[in-house]
């Protein structure tokens, strides 16, 4: 579903987020796109809610969202930016993570705004973005994304 640079669209609906990336419950974490500039970068929202299946155990008294899935939250954003681009095709997937911090906890109740920016693409299959994540404004966690596109019936990174 990748559109022509004249009708690129700015936001995306939950549904459209659906129908771009391959991720599903309980993994689909960006419930909608609030911003996008093509090849450049995407804001993304995702509505933390208290029934989430994380929270049961990650820590029973005491929710927060665990760390890793702020991280692929963010990537997540990241791969609305990457199915834009023309000549992307196959899976975007992790190839490394580097500089990630977290700086304070995300609760049931948060709203995540995450920002993330592509700093390089090569040969449309490797690249690397810069992530940040906040709630009320407050910066949560940031750090650079690697990825890499793989054939989609590939079981290797």
């Amino acid at each position: 579903m990748t559109l022509p640079p004249s009708e690129a669209k700015t936001t995306f609906s939950a549904e459209e987020v659906y129908a771009l990336l391959p991720h599903r419950y309980p993994f689909a974490l960006v419930d909608r796109i609030i911003d996008y500039v093509p090849r450049e970068r995407a804001t993304g929202v995702k509505n933390v809610s208290f029934n989430e299946p994380h929270f049961q155990g990650h820590f029973p008294g005491r929710p927060i969202m665990p760390g890793v899935l702020i991280v692929e939250a963010m990537a997540q954003v990241g791969g609305v930016v990457l199915t834009q681009i023309p000549g992307v095709h196959g899976l975007c997937v992790f190839a490394g993570i580097d500089k990630v911090r977290f700086r304070r906890p995300v609760v049931p109740g948060d709203q995540l705004v995450m920002t993330v920016e592509l700093l390089t693409i090569k040969q449309l299959r490797f690249g690397k973005m810069h992530g940040r994540a906040e709630v009320d404004g407050q910066l949560v966690c940031e750090g650079d994304l690697m990825f890499s596109v793989v054939d989609p019936g590939s079981t290797s990174t």
